[in-house]
């Protein structure tokens, strides 16, 4: 799966929606908040350049938001989150879709992207940390991620599999696919579904 091979980010101060981290003030951090409709074009913009050097990426990981944008069984209101930086510019952004891991509703982290300039200054940890932040308000258990082993323990991700019994739906590297309770329970055993849009059989 590219677009989750290719997850880009930055550690960072938490955030939270419409709160400035990293030093608590404006013009010293990111202000997260939930995707509106005019940042669109913006969003594609910036997961177009994320990716765009990235080893293993195949260049439809914006095609990809947008395909999950159209899916009314994958797409979540409020969990698409973008990152400003002080000076307006969108700097990061963080989605989480519908999955299943069996027949249990769970989200997926995937993609998320950092504008090249803005990488390693905080942007996709502050994106992350708001966007599970509003999982958790919204009432999601339990959220997947297939990305770089060393970044996402810093939110709580442990190995899913071996941890959990979650179990990939392809043959993915234990320590890379990993898995986060949002709610503190145990989250459910079972191969995780994702939505159409990932291609993953």
């Amino acid at each position: 799966m590219s677009s989750a091979d290719g997850v880009r980010g930055a550690a960072g101060s938490a955030g939270a929606g419409g709160v400035w981290s990293a030093g608590g003030a404006p013009g010293r951090g990111w202000r997260t908040r939930p995707e509106a409709p005019e940042d669109i074009p913006a969003v594609r913009r910036l997961v177009l350049a994320a990716f765009d050097d990235v080893e293993g990426a195949d260049g439809t990981e914006a095609d990809l938001v947008d395909a999950l944008r159209r899916d009314p069984a994958a797409w979540l209101p409020g969990l698409s989150y973008v990152a400003d930086a002080p000076d307006g510019t969108l700097a990061a952004q963080a989605l989480l879709t519908r999955c299943h891991i069996g027949e249990v509703p769970a989200v997926a982290l995937a993609p998320c992207a950092v504008l090249p300039g803005y990488q390693k200054r905080g942007a996709g940890g502050a994106v992350i940390r708001a966007l599970l932040e509003a999982a958790r308000a919204a009432g999601e258990r339990t959220a997947i991620v297939l990305g770089h082993p060393p970044y996402y323990p810093r939110f709580g991700f442990e190995p899913a599999a071996s941890r959990f019994g979650v179990l990939p739906p392809q043959a993915w590297p234990d320590e890379a696919f990993m898995a986060l309770s949002l709610d503190g329970s145990i989250p459910p055993r079972g191969t995780v579904r994702y939505a159409a849009a990932f291609g993953i059989r």
